[in-house]
C-alpha cells in the first residue's frame, strides 16, 4: 500500500504544475490525510503568511488534526510543491467569523477604491 501513496504523490505532484498554490493544496488533500481523514474537514484557503486554513467539519476531531500538524504540513508541502508555513484547523464557529471578517474587509476595501 505504502508503494501505491508514492506512486500517487509522484503522479498527482506533476499533474498539479499548472494550478494555484491554493489548489494544488486542495487537490493533494485526500492524497496526504488519506480518505476517511479527508472527509472530516475541508480546505478553506490559503492566507498571504502561507498558513492553510481548514475547517474541521466534525467537532471531536479538531484535536486529532492538531495532533497531525506536522505530518500533514510535511505530506502537502511534498505531494503540491507549495511552500506552506503550517496548518490552521478552524472549527465551524471560527470560520464563520473569519469569513465575516473577510467580507467586512473586503466591503471596506471596495468603499476605498471608489
Amino acid at each position: 500500500m505504502q508503494g501505491v501513496r508514492e506512486i500517487l504523490r509522484g503522479s498527482l505532484g506533476k499533474s498539479l504544475r499548472s494550478f494555484s498554490d491554493e489548489d494544488r493544496l486542495v487537490a493533494a488533500w485526500v492524497v496526504a490525510c488519506g480518505p476517511a481523514l479527508a472527509e472530516r474537514a475541508e480546505v478553506m484557503g490559503l492566507d498571504e503568511d502561507r498558513v492553510l486554513h481548514v475547517r474541521v467539519l466534525q467537532p471531536g476531531w479538531r484535536e486529532q488534526f492538531a495532533q497531525m500538524r506536522a505530518t500533514l504540513t510535511d505530506e502537502l508541502r511534498k505531494i503540491a510543491g507549495v511552500r506552506l508555513q503550517t496548518i490552521h484547523f478552524e472549527g465551524q464557529r471560527a470560520t464563520r467569523e473569519r469569513g465575516r471578517q473577510t467580507t467586512a474587509a473586503r466591503a471596506k476595501e471596495q468603499r476605498r477604491s471608489r
